[in-house]
């Protein structure tokens, strides 16, 4: 059975996007079995310690017995100290699978100190994204929102999503008809990632389309294991994991403006999607196809 960590880099604020708030991922994590019907996975799920110190389970990860990390990134751009993202980089060095996700703007953007994968984030106002045209917002309703904003759609609705290149495992679906996740939970702004320049392990995977500028924008990012270090993921945004985007009935804090839809309640493929795209993640992080 493989430890995985589910971690947030914000205290537990009730009102903000709280490691409670994954309470469902949490859950589907653990009902995974392995090829022997025992279970596969022992998961953690914390949000980190006191912000000002480095956090004593992030900054010592490379001496623990997890061996794959879901990292959170919820924090408004203090939420990792050096010491944490030096324990984290070492975890992923010594091989460590690690997926990393934060939202629009400079939300999560404290993770641009990961080596590697902090690379495959753009911001607002760190590490932009090298095209220039891509600098301009695209979700337009929310007005104290900037670039980077993709409209996916409403949070609780669903998107289609397009495999790029050779179909990478952790996309593969055998209960769709063309054999490839489909679908993902949408959310009105979602962050930018791209393969960093350079970096011959990574590439982009998965892209969405803007429901208000139908530009095309990347949702996920993976790092093939290299003398790097183990592999990764890197996402959009952490909406697609979270409860309220699953199930609008779990709630979401009280600066979440925007009106939800009710796609996933209507469209149960697009859960089950969700669902094999998540499991198929777990056990590729851990090295095992599943």
């Amino acid at each position: 059975m493989q430890h995985i960590l589910l971690q947030t880099t914000i205290e537990g604020d009730s009102d903000d996007w709280h490691i409670g708030r994954f309470s469902l991922l949490k859950a589907f994590l653990e009902s995974l079995v392995d090829e022997d019907g025992a279970a596969a996975f022992r998961v953690t799920a914390r949000n980190r310690a006191a912000l000002g110190a480095p956090d004593p389970v992030l900054s010592t990860l490379p001496d623990s017995d997890v061996r794959q990390v879901w990292l959170f990134a919820v924090d408004t751009g203090n939420g990792l100290t050096a010491d944490d993202c030096a324990g984290l980089s070492e975890f992923r060095r010594r091989g460590g699978g690690l997926m990393v996700t934060r939202d629009h703007m400079d939300l999560g953007s404290s993770i641009c100190g990961l080596a590697g994968i902090g690379a495959a984030h753009h911001f607002h106002t760190h590490n932009l994204d090298p095209d220039a045209s891509r600098q301009c917002r695209d979700d337009m309703a929310t007005a104290d929102i900037s670039w980077p904003n993709y409209h996916s759609g409403a949070n609780g609705d669903f998107q289609q999503v397009d495999a790029v290149g050779d179909v990478h495992p952790v996309l593969r679906d055998p209960e769709s008809p063309s054999g490839v996740i489909a679908f993902l939970p949408s959310h009105p702004h979602e962050g930018a990632v791209d393969a960093p320049a350079g970096d011959a392990s990574s590439r982009v995977i998965l892209k969405g389309r803007s429901k208000i500028s139908g530009r095309d924008f990347n949702l996920v990012v993976a790092f093939e294991p290299s003398d790097a270090g183990g592999p990764a993921i890197a996402e959009s945004t952490f909406h697609h994991f979270v409860d309220y985007n699953w199930d609008t009935a779990a709630g979401c804090p009280s600066f979440v403006s925007e009106a939800p839809g009710d796609g996933m309640r209507r469209h149960p493929e697009a859960l089950r999607s969700t669902h094999r795209y998540v499991r198929n993640l777990a056990f590729w992080l851990a090295g095992r196809r599943g």
